[in-house]
């Protein structure tokens, strides 16, 4: 039993103490060094509700005391609730009582370096101690450069600097720099969290071959100091693929000499496994021209020939891939080679341009160039092209030319020759018959040239006519006419060469030049105008001449002159004339005469025909003779309408019932205007339309004769209604305003019966009884309408009150004033009209009540 006690005691301590466990976040160690700062972020939780902080205190290298059960150690700030805190100096509490511990220490010093302890107490005397790693050393720690594991050439890679230091009160730099360069740019960064406490540097570049080997490195700054005051250096491992050099850059050799290139690897990572040389992009397998070196491979040509000459490179290949050099041009010199002629065009086409070019392989380019022409030398210059600018016949021939250049003079090749082409040279025209000619004789031409190039492939005669050519070059003509033309003819190759003109000067004394002349008018012919026409010649032997006129090949009068006194468009046409002497007779050539006159015959057309179902297409054409040409046109509908339509034709597409009706044209030119007369165009309905206007129709019909039945009805009720009121308009009276009295009326013994008349008016229809009081005061009553008497309408100046039943329900019988077995219903109303007496009668309110009549 005496266990259980401290056994219990021991339970309810470890639960008490596990329940107020501090919770604390903040780095487990900072770094820092003489005379910086450290900045210590803090956050803590106090377990329990309510609790604050009240009681703190920071120990350096603090020791716990068996004896006083508490913590002692050097005191680097203290804050107690009773007093203020106690300033320390360098040490600065910066939180607050509720979640906020952070501490800050200005300047550090390096015997600061150690443990921390924070000892804290809350508001119910809760404790708790945490401790903080310091680490102070004299100097500022190197940073950490991180690298990636492999960095290849060209491509973009990310290193870091990172430093286990911040502080706002002194603030660092991270700077990059490579060896052999200026400072690189990168990106700065700082971490003050209850977790992490860095600043780093972050360097994105693009390595290149040559950083390989080089070192990188990463110094820590301040503003204040004017040196570093810790750097970190990185070896580059720049992966690349080989890198090669050659020389020389370019040579220059003479034939049979010799050349040496050399090709060597200047870098590469990882080593490179092989080197060749290649010439022109295929690679040199001659071995004993290579010679193998340290990272060198030299090529030797001991003697150069001109087919040596090209581009050569290198070409080294490792693990990454293979590399090639820059080119060298091997340039072999030697004097030209035999030279030949090229010539543009060939062959060539008198009176244009011809280049001869010159080809000659040499280096260095020749720079002079002797031309001959059939041996003979025409022309030196340093140009290799010789230009004609008019090629001749005289410059056909070989030709052939000379290069030189500082090596030496070339030698002749072959030759070129130069084919000019031209047309047949002086063509002319003889007549072969023996002189005069007369007429009806037959005529041999012969067509002669002196040279050709192409030789001559046919010819050609003008004019042309029904005679044949019986051998090339010779033309026979038939019974050759008294008016012949000259002649030429054609030598043709590739082109044609024309002979002057030969006149065969034909003896005859038939009339000659006979030709239709216009004497009146000078100027164009109007319709209307007089026109006179005269048949001329030159001459005639003998001079005894008769005329005929011919119109369209056809006679029209005999005579040298033709008029007319109003020429009409009839009129023209070609027109000819025959003069005829004894010999024979001689016709003009035909002579239009034109005539120009206004629109006439004007007329409209309408296609496919007059008559047109409707939705079809209707193509109006106004069709007029002119001379010149109807040029303007205006088209009118039946109305008269301009319809402001200026072509032709007018088309409806598609036509309309509206379109009906006559159209009509006008047509004008210069001289004048005409308007046809109208043609009528029908458009008739299509079936559907029919169909819709017949199914209107018969709707109309059909509500007229609905509405005609609704009229006969409503007379005829108008009229029973006119028979039933007739009593009571032809009572004359005057009309009254009745006060409203509706009561229920009490049942009337079963023994009593009122008596009444039947009324025929009364019959199915409400009742209404007149009133009518006559002028007179002694009027004689009489039988009102309803069986009631009327009695004497009292003078105005007469003082009595009557009191009058007016009107009730007719009961269900056919009777008046017969008072039924079952009670009133209590719809009945009744009214009572009160005479006020004689004197002026007082005024109603503006209030007027009404009889009420219900049925």
């Amino acid at each position: 039993m005496h266990l259980l006690g401290p056994l219990f005691l021991l339970l309810e301590y470890l639960a008490f103490s596990n329940s107020l466990k501090w919770n604390l976040e903040h780095p487990a160690t900072l770094y820092a060094w003489e005379g910086a700062c450290v900045w210590i972020p803090c956050r803590y939780t106090i377990p329990g509700d309510g609790m604050v902080l009240e009681n703190l205190t920071v120990y350096q290298n603090y020791v716990f005391d068996d004896k006083t059960k508490d913590y002692s150690g050097t005191i680097l700030y203290e804050k107690t609730k009773s007093q203020r805190p106690v300033p320390q100096g360098r040490v600065k509490f910066l939180g607050d009582n509720k979640s906020n511990c952070t501490l800050h220490i200005h300047p550090v010093k390096a015997q600061d370096s150690g443990t921390l302890g924070l000892r804290m107490t809350s508001s119910k005397s809760v404790k708790w101690m945490e401790e903080i790693v310091l680490n102070v050393s004299e100097t500022a720690p190197p940073p950490r450069i991180e690298v990636p594991p492999e960095i290849w050439e060209f491509q973009k890679v990310t290193l870091t600097c990172l430093l286990n230091f911040a502080c706002f009160e002194h603030q660092i730099k991270l700077l990059w720099s490579l060896e052999g360069s200026h400072q690189l740019p990168s990106d700065l960064s700082t971490s003050l969290t209850t977790q992490t406490v860095f600043t780093q540097s972050k360097l994105t570049f693009q390595p290149r071959w040559t950083h390989h080997g080089k070192n990188l490195t990463c110094q820590v700054w301040n503003d204040a100091a004017d040196r570093p005051l810790s750097q970190e250096t990185v070896w580059l491992d720049v992966k690349h693929r080989p890198k090669l050099e050659v020389s020389p850059k370019e040579a220059n050799v003479t034939v049979d000499d010799p050349v040496t290139m050399t090709c060597q690897v200047i870098s590469s990572n990882p080593e490179y496994q092989t080197l060749s040389w290649l010439k022109d992009g295929a690679p040199i397998r001659e071995q004993e021209t290579l010679q193998r070196e340290q990272k060198t491979l030299k090529l030797t040509l001991p003697k150069v020939t001109k087919r040596m000459s090209g581009k050569y490179h290198c070409e080294a290949r490792n693990d990454l891939g293979s590399s090639t050099s820059d080119v060298v041009l091997l340039q072999v010199r030697y004097a030209p080679e035999p030279s030949r002629v090229q010539i543009f065009p060939s062959p060539a086409k008198e009176g244009y341009r011809v280049k001869l070019t010159c080809i000659s392989q040499a280096n260095p380019p020749p720079t002079n160039y002797t031309w001959y022409h059939n041996n003979v030398k025409v022309w030196e210059g340093t140009d290799e092209t010789f230009q004609i600018p008019q090629v001749l016949h005289m410059h056909a021939g070989d030709y052939s030319c000379l290069a030189e250049n500082s090596l030496g003079l070339g030698k002749v090749d072959q030759k070129a020759e130069l084919d000019v082409q031209y047309s047949p040279k002086e063509v002319t025209m003889v007549i072969q018959n023996p002189t005069p000619i007369r007429e009806g004789d037959s005529v041999t031409l012969s067509c002669n040239y002196t040279s050709s190039n192409p030789s001559v492939t046919r010819y050609e005669w003008s004019p042309q006519g029904s005679w044949k050519e019986l051998v090339p070059g010779v033309l026979t003509i038939q019974k050759v006419a008294w008016n012949a033309m000259p002649f030429t003819c054609a030598a043709c190759n590739l082109w044609c060469s024309w002979a002057p003109p030969v006149n065969l000067q034909v003896q005859c004394e038939c009339p000659r030049d006979v030709k239709v002349l216009m004497i009146n008018p000078s100027f164009e012919i109007h319709s209307g105008h007089a026109v006179l026409l005269r048949c001329n010649f030159s001459s005639s032997r003998p001079t005894d001449v008769h005329f005929f006129g011919e119109k369209n090949g056809i006679f029209l009068k005999e005579g040298r002159e033709l008029s007319f006194g109003s020429i009409s468009p009839e009129d023209a046409g070609s027109y000819s004339c025959v003069a005829s002497n004894s010999i024979g007779q001689s016709t003009s050539k035909a002579w239009e005469l034109p005539v120009l006159y206004a629109p006439r015959r004007l007329r409209v057309s309408i296609s496919p025909k007059d008559s047109v179902m409707e939705g079809k297409e209707a193509v109006l054409t106004c069709e007029s003779d002119a001379n010149p040409p109807t040029s303007h046109y205006t088209w009118f509908d039946w109305n008269n309408q301009n319809l402001h339509h200026n072509h032709r034709t007018l088309r409806l597409d598609p036509v309309k019932v509206q379109h009906s009706g006559a159209y009509s044209c006008q047509g004008s030119n210069r001289l004048g205007v005409d308007r046809s007369p109208p043609s009528t165009l029908t458009v008739y309905y299509s079936p559907q339309t029919i169909s819709r206007r017949v199914a209107l129709g018969l709707g109309l019909c059909l509500v007229i004769l609905f509405l005609a039945f609704l009229g006969v009805k409503f007379q005829r009720s108008w009229k029973r209604i006119q028979s039933q009121q007739g009593p009571q308009e032809n009572s004359s009276g005057q009309s009254f305003f009745v006060r409203n009295n509706k009561i229920r009326r009490a049942p009337l013994p079963e023994g009593l019966q009122s008596l009444g008349c039947y009324n025929p008016v009364m019959e199915d229809s409400i009742s209404y009884a007149t009133l009518r009081f006559p002028a007179g005061e002694t009027d004689t009553p009489r039988i009102g309408d309803a069986g009631t008497p009327e009695v004497h309408r009292p003078s105005l100046n007469r003082d009595n009150t009557v009191t009058y039943s007016v009107v009730q329900k007719r009961p269900a019988g056919d009777y008046e004033n017969v008072i039924p077995d079952a009670p009133e219903d209590d719809g009945i109303h009744y009214s009572e009209l009160v005479h006020l007496g004689v004197g002026e009668r007082p005024l109603r309110q503006e209030g007027v009540e009404y009889v009420t009549l219900k049925h």
